[in-house]
């Protein structure tokens, strides 16, 4: 079985569109056709994708996914985030096409293509997403930051994330661990820089300012805010 080579077809509208998009990521186009059928071949070391014509694919509406399992993902997402900003001008972040967002740690990120094709880079030894979701407090607010996390890095549903600390945010309780609660604000920050909230995103850089912090607990945020600063970044 070590001879067997799999490579999925994706449905596009645009084949240049397409073509271009991937191309940003480093695929070379190996083979491409107009008749009797709109297709191309394309590669990416051992990564193969090929696509086809599908007229009237409605981006919101594709349901199309490809997993790919990799040494590693964070180079790899920085790699492809490069080549996304020299493509379009910034890291697409939303809409079509986006690149989901990595932090550190992460074990997988998403691209979405023009067509609204998935594709999923997953570290080959990551853990599933209940294990990976497993680990951590079993506090409310550790609860939801898991929950958030899978529902930003697995679903690629900001908006339902934000949803799910917006709750457990609104909640003080006098248990909550000024660390744990910084965290969930962290996170929260950056799904709101991440989903166009400037209001929220001031609101929130405000309370972790203001958050009743020593210098080494503020040094574990530091990293959270990072990735903020870095998606600030990203789409000036």
């Amino acid at each position: 079985m070590s001879e067997v080579t799999t490579i999925p077809v994706l449905p596009c509208v645009s084949m240049p569109e397409t073509l271009a998009f991937y191309g940003a990521l480093g695929f070379e186009v190996t083979h491409q056709q107009t008749t009797p059928n709109v297709y191309a071949a394309t590669r990416r070391g051992d990564v193969h994708l090929h696509f086809m014509g599908l007229k009237r694919l409605d981006p919101r509406e594709a349901y199309s996914t490809c997993l790919v399992l990799v040494p590693e993902v964070e180079r790899l997402h920085e790699t492809f985030s490069e080549g996304l900003r020299q493509a379009y001008g910034k890291v697409p972040v939303s809409g079509f096409p986006r690149i989901s967002r990595m932090k550190k740690g992460q074990s997988r990120f998403t691209v979405v293509d023009v067509a609204g094709n998935s594709v999923i880079f997953i570290r080959r030894d990551a853990p599933d997403d209940d294990d990976e979701g497993a680990a951590g407090s079993s506090s409310r607010l550790g609860r939801a930051l898991r929950a958030a996390a899978r529902l930003r890095d697995f679903k690629n549903d900001d908006a339902a994330a934000a949803k799910v600390l917006d709750v457990a945010l609104s909640r003080k309780e006098e248990a909550d661990a000024p660390l744990e609660r910084a965290r969930a604000l962290a996170t929260r920050l950056e799904l709101a820089v991440a989903l166009g909230e400037e209001a929220r995103a001031r609101a929130l850089r405000a309370e972790l300012d203001e958050a009743p912090l020593s210098e080494e607990e503020r040094a574990q945020i530091r990293p959270l805010l990072d990735t903020v600063d870095a998606l600030q970044r990203s789409q000036r």
